[in-house]
């Protein structure tokens, strides 16, 4: 469905991402786990083209293009195809939440603005936010804002939404709700990538966790192998700093 192969990326001298592989199948929940810095959101960046990657190519379906010489037509069309989760919402505070997920389908896609609506209502709807629609995010609480930013990834209908840390601006009791969001659409065959330090729905949620350490993939395989079946010892040394996880045998 989406691959991704031999990606590169440098920031000056500074070597991001080297040499990465990834393969999405469809209704996959794969999640990259990594310390700050290890290339994680720069590559969902680059999967999404709001970076640009100075190479390797990318695959998605009947697509294919190389990151060197892609051009804006082939962007756009890719772009169609996935939905983004920004960590700290990204939302238009002059707006309301249904003109927040209907912007991008009347002005992206040309959806007439009658049908945006109603898909966007729907949307919202989908992330329990049915009594929220001309709400400002000013009047909503950080869980909700990030489940306006869901419902507008969703009503896009792409084939994969990609997440960056959808969690770590939220204080800790407004995790839940939006982990509870993910894993409904998880439930449902939504395909996911997921950038989180949220390492229960790694392990409860994912079929496939990857680990990332400066710019390289250093492990990966089902949340077992990587938890509790770990090889490596710069995982083992990750998880061992993450105090949920000092019951498991790593």
């Amino acid at each position: 469905m989406l691959q991704i192969k031999n990606i590169q990326k440098s920031f000056k001298d500074n070597v991001v991402l080297d040499g990465i592989d990834i393969k999405i199948e469809k209704g996959d929940v794969v999640v990259l786990l990594g310390p700050s810095g290890s290339g994680k959101t720069t590559l969902l960046r680059c999967i999404n083209f709001l970076e640009k990657a100075d190479s390797g190519s990318i695959l998605f379906d009947d697509l294919t293009a190389d990151f060197t010489s892609i051009t804006k037509r082939e962007i756009a069309a890719f772009r169609k195809k996935t939905g983004f989760v920004f960590q700290n919402y990204n939302l238009f505070n002059n707006k309301t939440a249904l003109e927040n997920v209907a912007i991008g389908l009347i002005h992206a896609r040309k959806i007439p603005p009658t049908e945006a609506y109603e898909i966007s209502k729907k949307a919202l709807d989908k992330v329990g936010l049915n009594d929220k629609y001309d709400f400002y995010p000013s009047q909503l609480s950080g869980g909700q804002q990030q489940r306006v930013g869901i419902a507008r990834a969703f009503a896009f209908n792409p084939y994969v939404i990609l997440f960056d840390e959808p969690t770590s601006a939220l204080d800790p009791e407004l995790i839940s709700e939006v982990l509870f969001i993910m894993r409904q659409l998880a439930k449902e065959g939504t395909t996911m990538l997921v950038v989180t330090h949220e390492m229960s729905f790694a392990q409860e949620v994912a079929n496939h966790v990857i680990f990332m350490d400066k710019g390289k993939i250093v492990e990966q395989g089902t949340p077992e192998e990587v938890f509790t079946q770990t090889k490596e010892e710069r995982t083992k040394q990750f998880l061992r700093r993450i105090n949920h996880f000092s019951d498991y045998a790593i």
